[in-house]
């Protein structure tokens, strides 16, 4: 797999914007430690504080133990014992004793799904890199739960959701649980040493990007059925939701686009076949996102979502997108060292910086609406440090290992 050299003039060469990375990640994390509850991490509001009656949730927990896990990797002081913290809970509060998996909440109630579930295997493979104590009991049984129950043999993706007590399985499949999975499965395989991950991790790329996205002009498609068969209206009553909106994502797109090409390296470096339309795909996925959500209702940003003749749906900017974006355009120009990723990784950065990066109250703001000032309709508060910080890390690494295996070898391109 060939690597061209990067201009000299790029951004990921100048060691003033690796500086700028480096800082604002540093910026990031004090605002993040505030989401500690007794029984994990909490959703934080927009000043940084915890609201009256937070209680620690599975998304922020696994999120923020991950990204503690990377800060400690680092060499950040502080925040070892902030990953204990978190696997304390994941292996209490949060754990399910009974049924095994884990909760949504701190309630205990509600039933299992595979989008948290990979999130409790990354958390779990960064606190194993981060050399945690407890880190290795979680990911045995994290592997567990993902081997017993989410993924699909036979179908090569996971499986969507489950009630408390594995019992009755939702007639879905989701292309966001399973683009989760592609993540959690590259970090597996580095701290497994297994690269049946790699090739589960591929299988799932092939079904959802390279069978149905590519079909579709590299649009991504959501939402399916039990058999496959995609549902185009799911979700047209519910078209913000924030997790499974109707129509198409273009940060999901981006965020693709990304997985993809730690795969193609993945692969490569563990002596497996890596087929030519990773980076195909992985190209398209980006043009596409590129051309139909940019300034998509004439104002500047990637909108949230769009319907499928490609118009504005939610026209909402959120930040987890433009992240996404960035760490794509920084994918693709390492892979590929031409001139439109470095335009396009420096304009969502000026666009981030301009709007989104918060110098005064903290962290980023979460959401834009379409004038591009502050809202909260799909995204209250600020609780998310995982994508953000993902953002930050990423673009001065190799592409492959994953991201803590790389930040503790220090595998940087220069």
């Amino acid at each position: 797999m060939s690597r061209p050299a990067l201009n000299p003039d790029s951004w990921l060469r100048r060691p003033a914007h690796l500086s700028w990375l480096a800082d604002e990640g540093l910026r990031l994390l004090p605002f993040a430690r505030g989401a500690k509850v007794a029984q994990g991490f909490a959703a934080l509001d927009a000043q940084g504080r915890l609201p009256d009656g937070a209680i620690a949730e599975l998304i922020h927990t696994t999120r923020m133990n991950h990204c503690f896990a990377l800060a400690h990797i680092q060499g950040i002081a502080g925040h070892g014992g902030l990953v204990d913290h978190g696997l304390a809970a994941l292996r209490g509060a949060l754990w399910d004793e009974e049924h095994g998996g884990w909760f949504a909440d701190a309630t205990r109630s509600g039933g299992k799904s595979a989008y948290l579930h990979a999130f409790v295997a990354l958390a779990a493979s960064s606190a194993r890199v981060a050399g945690r104590p407890d880190a290795q009991a979680l990911l045995d049984d994290a592997i567990g739960i993902i081997e017993r129950h989410f993924w699909s043999e036979e179908e090569g993706a996971l499986r969507e959701s489950f009630n408390r007590d594995w019992s009755d399985e939702e007639a879905y499949r989701g292309a966001n649980s399973n683009m989760h999975g592609v993540e959690a499965f590259l970090a597996l395989a580095d701290v497994t040493g297994n690269a049946l991950w790699l090739q589960r991790a591929l299988r799932i790329a092939e079904r959802l990007i390279h069978r149905h996205a590519a079909a579709c002009g590299h649009v991504v498609i959501e939402h399916f059925d039990a058999h496959w068969q995609a549902q185009p209206e799911y979700n047209a009553e519910r078209r913000a939701d924030p997790f499974r909106p109707y129509g198409s994502t273009p940060g999901h797109a981006f965020e693709w686009a990304r997985l993809l090409l730690h795969l193609e390296a993945a692969l490569t470096q563990a002596g497996l076949a890596a087929p030519d339309w990773l980076l195909v795909d992985a190209k398209g996925l980006f043009a596409s996102a590129c051309r139909h959500a940019w300034q998509a209702d004439g104002a500047p940003g990637l909108v949230y979502s769009l319907d499928w003749n490609q118009q504005p749906v939610v026209r909402a900017r959120l930040h987890w997108v433009h992240a996404e974006a960035v760490a794509a355009a920084a994918a693709l120009l390492q892979r590929s060292g031409e001139a439109i990723y470095e335009q396009w990784y420096r304009q969502f950065w000026d666009f981030t910086a301009a709007h989104f990066i918060d110098l005064h109250g903290g962290s980023w703001h979460h959401e834009l609406d379409e004038n591009n000032r502050p809202a909260a309709r799909i995204w209250a508060g600020k609780p998310d440090l995982y994508h953000a910080y993902q953002a930050l890390l990423l673009p001065p690494l190799a592409l492959a290992p994953s991201l803590a295996t790389a930040l503790a070898a220090d595998v940087t391109r220069r």
